[in-house]
Order: structure tokens, then C-alpha cells, then sequence
């Protein structure tokens, strides 16, 4: 198992659209073998000390925070589906894109414990 995250600043106003932009990207992922994505609307984040979830994304008012993953049946996996995706005109970012995509976070890992949830691909 492999998990890409993602955090993303998305005007409030742009919900619905971005609602559509998700469930369409994650068909997309799916065709290359994405196990599972899940796209969260900010319900509760707090503001940090130092630093915070809205800070990390240049967060402007107005704009809530979208923290999602994708779960790949492994590194390797993700990869090779990353090098396709790349050729994949239907992953060319579009003009009405529903988010700033420059600040959008991203980041791959590996886990090291779960609790609650099958390990398996099957």
C-alpha cells in the first residue's frame, strides 16, 4: 500500500464545482489503479501557533481547506501510473480549474501502522 495526500486551498463558492472536478478526477485515477480517494471539505481547522493547515496553502479568506488521499496498491504502482498519467491529455490542467492549483500541497508515503482498516489489495 502507497498513500499520496494532498491539501488544497478551494473558494467557498467553488464547492459544487469542485465536488464535480473530484468525483471525475477519481474515475480518472481509478483507471489507472488508484485503490481509493477520498476529497474532505474543511469542517474544523484550526488555526496553528506557528504553522496550520491554512497557513501551509497561503490560505486567502473565503477559501476552505480540502484535505484528500489516494490510496495505490503500492510505490511502484503509483509510479508507473503517474508516468501515463503525464501523457493523458484528460489530466491537462484545465482553464476552469475550481482551485489554485500552485498551492496545492502534495505528498507520497508509505505507512507504517493502521489500525482499523484491511492491509490487503483485494
Amino acid at each position: 500500500m502507497y498513500v499520496a495526500g494532498f491539501v488544497i486551498p478551494v473558494p467557498e463558492k467553488n464547492f459544487e464545482a469542485y465536488k464535480a472536478w473530484a468525483k471525475a478526477s477519481a474515475a480518472l485515477f481509478r483507471e489507472y489503479g488508484c485503490l481509493e480517494i477520498v476529497d474532505a471539505w474543511e469542517d474544523n481547522v484550526p488555526g496553528g501557533q506557528q504553522t496550520d493547515f491554512r497557513r501551509a496553502v497561503a490560505a486567502k479568506p473565503g477559501e476552505k481547506i480540502v484535505f484528500s488521499w489516494q490510496v495505490w496498491p503500492g510505490k511502484a504502482e503509483m509510479e508507473a501510473a503517474e508516468a501515463q498519467i503525464a501523457k493523458d491529455p484528460r489530466f491537462d490542467i484545465p482553464a476552469d480549474l475550481p482551485f489554485d492549483h500552485k498551492r496545492l500541497i502534495l505528498g507520497a508515503f508509505t505507512p507504517i501502522q493502521m489500525t482499523g482498516r484491511q492491509t490487503g489489495t483485494g
